[in-house]
């Protein structure tokens, strides 16, 4: 396994991210601090091949009706847990890279560290 060091822990602060661009070929990848957790996903959306990291990042709406019921109320649970792809929209998980409208479909995950300052990818060799 190899270990890269992306960034010093104080330059990804909760609810930002940081995008390595080249990183394993020339899409990259974006490491994200979600409520103070470091995740990594490769920066390639796997529906059309978009920039991934670079979408927005939302929540999941939730409701206890259906949108359609009168007095229906949306929430948004989990905001800055979910990454949208800039082309298309489709989400994804950030923490799993799973997507949350097909669950077949996965975005590429790497495991993230912090050994002292530092914010450490591993990478399958």
């Amino acid at each position: 396994m190899t270990r890269v060091v992306i960034a010093k822990v104080w330059e990804i602060p909760p609810g930002d991210r940081k995008i390595v661009v080249p990183f394993r070929g020339r899409a990259g990848i974006g490491v994200f601090n979600v409520n103070g957790e470091l995740y990594a996903l490769r920066n390639i959306c796997p529906h059309k091949r978009g920039p991934l990291c670079t979408g927005e990042l939302t929540g999941r709406i939730a409701a206890a009706a259906p949108p359609s019921a009168c007095q229906a109320e949306l929430t948004v649970e989990g905001d800055g847990e979910v990454l949208r792809c800039p082309w298309h929209q489709w989400p994804f998980e950030i923490a799993t890279g799973r997507c949350l409208v097909d669950p077949d479909v996965r975005v590429k995950t790497y495991p993230v560290q912090v050994d002292g300052n530092d914010i450490v990818v591993d990478l399958d060799d």
